[in-house]
């Protein structure tokens, strides 16, 4: 299918995929006139870079992950990977903050142990 087809598909804008293209991250083949075409392949991978992009990854990391012999896969994986359980470690701690703050009695939060402990960080 050509580019606007590829686009309604998925739901991006076109100039999404050119630009998907130039980065080298999905890379379409050509009609006899320069047109590019996409497969069910082409369209699969560009779900998995929108996967990617959504936890966060560069376009520049979208293509070394996608290549399963590139040297620095598995170090980009596992230091996404370990962003993401430290900001899960973080969003745990607030989550905690807040609902001990809405529960707190305390006049001032200063004089309550929970609310400074979790200050002192």
């Amino acid at each position: 299918m050509r580019i606007g087809q590829a686009a309604v598909a998925l739901g991006i804008p076109a100039h999404v995929l050119r630009h998907w293209d130039d980065e080298g991250v999905v890379v379409p083949d050509r009609s006899a006139t320069g047109h590019r075409l996409y497969s069910e392949e082409h369209l699969g991978r560009c779900r998995i870079v929108r996967s990617c992009q959504s936890v966060g990854m560069s376009l520049a990391e979208i293509r070394v992950v996608l290549d399963r012999r590139a040297a620095d896969r598995n170090a980009i994986l596992g230091a996404r990977l370990g962003q993401i359980r430290r900001q899960r470690q973080e969003l745990a701690a607030a989550e905690a903050f807040l609902v001990h703050v809405r529960e707190c009695t305390h006049d001032l939060m200063t004089r309550c142990p929970g609310c400074a402990s979790y200050a002192e960080g």
